[in-house]
C-alpha cells in the first residue's frame, strides 16, 4: 500500500515513534527514523523494519529542536533515500510541574522539541513535497492539547500549538496535493506513562484499558493511506476525551 514510499519518522526509536515505523514498514515503506540519543534502540528498530518487512530502513540522530541540525539531516535522507513523501512528528518530552513553580528552561525545552522540532522538519521537507507534489505529514499531539491538563501546561500548550499548526499547514498546501492531519492519543502505555497505573485518568476512559503505541500507529497508517483526509485531528484515547 506504501511501497515505494519513504517516511520520516522523528522520535522513532521506542513508544509510539517505533510502533509507527514498525507499521508504515509492513505496508511497504522504506523508513528514516530520527532519534535523540539512543543509538542502540534506533537502529534495532531499523533493523525490525529491514528483517521482518524488506523495505529499507535507517537511523539518524538528530536534535529536532535544532533548525540547522535538521536541515542537515533533511539533506542526508534525501541523499539516502532520494525522496520522502511521509513525514510523522512524534518527537516530543515533557518537563513536568505546577504552572506557579515551573522554570522557564523547562516550558522552552517542551515547546522547542514538541512544537518547533515538528516545524522544523515540515519546513525543510516542505520544498521536497512541493517539487513532488505530494506530501503526508502528520504530527502526533494529544488529548492534553486538547484539554488541557493541570501539571503539564508546557506539553498541553505545546500539543495544542500542534493542532494550531496541522490546520494552518493543511489549509496552506492543500492545493499541492499536500495533506496534513494529526493524532492526539490518551493515556498510552509507553516509557513516558510507566508507573502511572493509579493515575486517576484511568478511570475516565470508557473502553476500559489503557491504549498501546499500536493503537497509535493504526491511525497514522489511516492517514498515510487516506488521501481524501487533511486538516484532522483523530483521538486515539479510548473515549476519554469525547
Amino acid at each position: 500500500m506504501l511501497k515505494e514510499k519513504t517516511a520520516v519518522v522523528t522520535g522513532g526509536s521506542r513508544g509510539i515513534g517505533a510502533a509507527i515505523a514498525r507499521k508504515l514498514a509492513s505496508l511497504g515503506a522504506d523508513i528514516a527514523v530520527l532519534y535523540a540519543g539512543n543509538t542502540e534502540a534506533a537502529e534495532s528498530v531499523c533493523k525490525t523494519c529491514r528483517k521482518d518487512y524488506g523495505v529499507t530502513a535507517r537511523a539518524y540522530q538528530c536534535d529536532v529542536s535544532d533548525f540547522n541540525a535538521v536541515k542537515e539531516t533533511v539533506e542526508q535522507i534525501k541523499a539516502d533515500f532520494g525522496t520522502v513523501q511521509i513525514l510523522v512528528n512524534n518527537a516530543g518530552i515533557t518537563r513536568d510541574g505546577l504552572i506557579a513553580r515551573m522554570k522557564e528552561e523547562d516550558f522552552d525545552a517542551v515547546l522547542d522539541t514538541n512544537l518547533k522540532g515538528a516545524f522544523h522538519l515540515i519546513r525543510h521537507l516542505t520544498g521536497l513535497f512541493l517539487k513532488n507534489r505530494e506530501g503526508c505529514i502528520i504530527n502526533i499531539s494529544s488529548v492534553s492539547g486538547l484539554a488541557g491538563n493541570a501539571g503539564q501546561s508546557n506539553y498541553s500548550a505545546s500539543k495544542a500549538g500542534l493542532i494550531g499548526l496541522t490546520k494552518s499547514v493543511a489549509k496552506e498546501l492543500a492545493s499541492r496535493g499536500i495533506r496534513c492531519n494529526a493524532v492526539a492519543p490518551g493515556f498510552i502505555a509507553t516509557d513516558m506513562t510507566e508507573g502511572q497505573a493509579d493515575n486517576p485518568l484511568l478511570q475516565k476512559i470508557p473502553l476500559g484499558r489503557i491504549g498501546t503505541a499500536e493503537d497509535v500507529a493504526e491511525a497514522a497508517a489511516f492517514l498515510a493511506t487516506a488521501g481524501y483526509i487533511t486538516g484532522e485531528v483523530i483521538r486515539v484515547d479510548g473515549g476519554m476525551a469525547m
